[in-house]
């Protein structure tokens, strides 16, 4: 049996009418970059987050960029990020010349651990970027009241949670100061190249980020600012929006997947429950813990991934693709060993919880579309493997 780690033709077939009328529709137009399917993609998600402003972008990582060039960060300025993400959450930071000052993972979760976060605080640090990471919500409340304390800025990095709720219902994005998310094909949501979007409550920013959008003009050719190309497309304005009304419905078929792999994995004596956060004769494979699980939020968790940790994570990753199972690694070498950050002078053993997490973690398919035979396929195939 073919398991792929992702699939998105089933999708596709899904939707297949209303997607290609919306690239047809687009095509006859003649109108490519932003003007009216961006501006109803936006108004579409104002809606759905209960945000004031939504502003779509050229991608994920232009979002973020585009979020630190809208607060002014100088050469100097100090940004708290994780070091377990993917790299745009730091690269945009050094782009502009400002340092990236890196915070390790809470074990449950893999996102910032806030009171590592408060401790790398100093008279430098300008703003702090958690992250959502594989679909779950970072521990909002406390980083919101330890950037207040300290006035910072607090940009979200939801490239991997868009729908995602915290505990208290705030969807990720419309928390902080600036939201930003990524519509990369691969995404829970996903558009046909790249693309992302900008959320904020901030009149103000908003004005700024729009304008930045553009080069910095305002009116066109009329220049006050430097801000850059982050123009998003209208095809891929017009997609989202065509997928945009099922995302919720795709979590959900998400969440499904991810309690049977949990079942599964327990009733196979490879795990006594998700959560465990150490190897031991009972626990070879470490399940992911929604955190927010009972908090009454149906989106506590929308597994952009399912990640499971296990000591023989190469080995096992192996066996899996000679058993025609597609795996992801997620991601394995955290910031503070990439090369390109050496001039931070951190070292192996700096943030051990995240290091741990790099060299242990394997993701598994989570795609909506996945049958159950594929799941126990999947876990048939690494319990025969520990045997």
């Amino acid at each position: 049996m073919k398991v792929p780690l992702l699939d998105l033709k089933p999708q596709y077939h899904s939707l297949k009418k209303e997607l290609d009328e919306a690239v047809i529709r687009v095509a006859e137009s003649q109108y490519f970059i932003m003007g009216p399917e961006l501006t109803s993609m936006e108004k579409a998600f104002c809606d759905y987050l209960g945000c004031k402003h939504a502003i779509g972008v050229s991608s994920g990582t232009d979002a973020l960029l585009l979020a630190l060039m809208a607060i002014d960060l100088k050469p100097g300025d100090e940004v708290i990020v994780p070091t377990y993400s993917f790299f745009a959450t730091a690269g945009v930071v050094s782009r502009l010349n400002a340092t990236p000052v890196l915070t390790d993972s809470d074990p449950l979760t893999f996102n910032m651990d806030p009171g590592d976060f408060e401790r790398k605080i100093t008279k430098r640090t300008k703003a702090v970027i958690p992250v959502h990471l594989f679909g779950q919500s970072a521990e909002m409340e406390m980083i919101i009241e330890i950037a207040k304390a300290h006035k910072l800025m607090v940009i979200e990095d939801a490239a991997q949670a868009i729908g995602t709720q915290f505990k208290d219902g705030r969807f990720v994005g419309t928390i902080g100061d600036i939201g930003c998310f990524s519509f990369f094909p691969s995404k829970n949501l996903g558009c046909y190249g790249d693309g992302g979007l900008i959320t904020t409550n901030d009149d103000a920013l908003a004005k700024k980020l729009v304008i930045k959008r553009v080069h910095g003009a305002e009116p066109k050719y009329y220049h006050k600012v430097i801000g850059g190309n982050f123009r998003l497309d209208a095809l891929q304005a017009a997609v989202i929006k065509v997928k945009l009304p099922h995302l919720d419905k795709w979590s959900a078929k998400r969440r499904k997947n991810a309690e049977l792999y949990n079942k599964l994995f327990v009733s196979s004596n490879l795990s006594e429950a998700p959560g465990k956060t150490s190897f031991d004769n009972n626990n070879k494979v470490l399940l992911p813990k929604a955190v927010y699980e009972n908090s009454g939020q149906k989106n506590h968790h929308i597994y952009n991934q399912y990640i499971i940790r296990v000591e023989k994570r190469d080995e096992l990753r192996d066996f899996l693709t000679k058993n025609e199972i597609g795996t992801e690694i997620y991601y394995p070498v955290p910031f503070h060993l990439q090369e390109c950050f050496s001039d931070l002078n951190y070292k192996k053993g700096d943030f051990p919880v995240s290091e741990f997490s790099a060299n242990t973690s394997l993701a598994l398919p989570i795609y909506p579309e996945l049958s159950d035979e594929q799941i126990e396929y999947v876990v048939k195939t690494i319990h025969n493997f520990f045997s």
